[in-house]
């Protein structure tokens, strides 16, 4: 990998940092233009995700070190709709239903963003950090998972 956040923790964190950023102001815009209440509130929520990300990334920046945990230390598999789902721009009318499927492409970007990380600085010191962010994000991606299915997906 070219990356350099292979080889110091400070470009590992400051990669992740902009991740999470990103992720959370793709969040904060969608959360701008829709109407739909509901539809706002789940992507607020997957914002403050995001952002406490963010200041966990920020704090061990400042500290130089990882402090504790910002998430799972074991992976968990998701179902993988992001596939079956596509992606869809949202519009101010969305509903609920467009909403988590906008989530969830977005946290799937963040897992395949971890994961190339991870296998570009294969053996490298930084692969911990960076697996425990996949961890996480994939463990928010079937929580959305989780909750398209039980609302939106019928039992045959």
């Amino acid at each position: 990998m070219t990356e350099n956040a292979c080889y110091t923790f400070e470009a590992a964190i400051e990669k992740a940092i902009e991740m999470e950023e990103n992720g959370f102001r793709s969040y904060l815009n969608a959360i701008s233009i829709l109407k739909n209440k509901h539809a706002q509130a789940i992507l607020r929520d997957a914002a403050l995700d995001e952002m406490r990300h963010k200041q966990e990334l920020e704090k061990a920046l400042l500290l130089g070190a990882m402090e504790g945990s910002i998430g799972m230390q074991a992976g968990v598999q998701a179902m993988n709709l992001s596939y079956t789902l596509g992606v869809q721009e949202l519009t101010p009318d969305a509903d609920v239903r467009q909403a988590l499927i906008y989530a969830i492409n977005l946290e799937k970007n963040a897992i395949d963003f971890y994961q190339r990380m991870i296998d570009g600085c294969e053996g490298a010191p930084m692969v911990p950090v960076f697996q425990q962010l996949l961890n996480d994000e994939t463990r928010h991606l079937l929580q959305l998972e989780d909750m398209y299915e039980e609302h939106f997906m019928t039992e045959n």
